[in-house]
């Protein structure tokens, strides 16, 4: 069981405003490029708030699947339920790598000295730039793959994306919208939807292994902060969506590429 300070002894004292503020800022950058943003969230749980590593991750978690829970009817509502239904094959195939991937992930995550957590989290930030800006400033044409190399290949990803959703506590639609997109030729509207499909049990499965080490205690005490961040989260990302073509991509992009390289040197060095 995870017993240092980065648990249950750790919690934070900021006021509402600015918990909802900050959860906020990161709702209208995830919204405007049409994520999520528990990527950007992370970092500043760590270098805002000062949660240690694993406590930033778990609190990230959960506000990563009350945002895919709210998310989840609106992104079905707009996608005919037919489009999605006839990919069901896809969804099926990424959670066969997927779950075990976030089972394996949060096992790690748990084990890990805060500062190698740290280390870890600084470089699946760095990752997580690199897919923003090649998913945003590319096109994406699907690879045609055999189906005899497509489902392996499909389960590979599927667990690489969900030991990264599970260390970074995050929905992972930032890696699994272009995969599925590539590997099963899906549209992107359509791809937004299945991934939410993907990431919903994905994280459960991740939400499953760190309650066996006790590393629930986080979310007891700091229960008013998640559920504020998470409500501002939500806000902000309706606001960001509406804002969504305001900016162009081709600023928008590289300013939130640089936000996470920088917040991933920041974390690098954070012990």
């Amino acid at each position: 069981m995870r017993t240092d300070q980065s648990l249950a002894s750790l919690r934070s004292t900021h006021s509402a405003p600015v918990v909802f503020g900050a959860g906020a800022a990161i709702g209208v950058l995830g919204g405007m490029i049409g994520l999520g943003g528990a990527e950007f969230r992370l970092p500043l749980l760590i270098g805002l708030f000062g949660f240690a590593a694993l406590a930033a991750v778990i609190l990230n978690k959960a506000m990563s699947l009350v945002v895919v829970l709210i998310a989840l009817p609106a992104r079905l509502a707009a996608v005919p339920a037919a489009d999605v239904a006839a990919r069901w094959p896809v969804v099926v195939n990424l959670l066969a790598g997927s779950l075990l991937g976030a089972w394996a992930g949060a096992a790690w995550a748990v084990r890990m000295r805060s500062a190698t957590l740290s280390k870890v989290l600084a470089a699946l930030m760095a990752l997580m730039a690199a897919a923003l800006v090649l998913t945003h400033t590319t096109t994406m044409d699907p690879l045609a793959l055999p189906l005899r190399a497509q489902v392996p290949c499909g389960v590979v990803a599927g667990f690489g994306i969900g030991v990264v959703a599970a260390i970074m506590g995050v929905a992972g639609g930032e890696l699994l919208i272009p995969t599925i997109v590539l590997l099963f030729g899906a549209d992107i509207k359509t791809a937004g939807s299945l991934s939410l499909l993907v990431s919903l049990p994905t994280m459960l499965v991740a939400f499953a292994r760190y309650s066996r080490d006790g590393s629930f205690a986080v979310l007891g005490a700091n229960r008013r902060f998640t559920l504020i961040m998470a409500t501002g989260s939500i806000a902000g990302a309706v606001l960001g969506g509406l804002l969504l073509g305001v900016f162009p991509d081709v600023v928008l992009i590289p300013a939130l590429a640089v936000i996470l390289l920088v917040s991933a040197a920041k974390l690098a060095r954070h012990d």
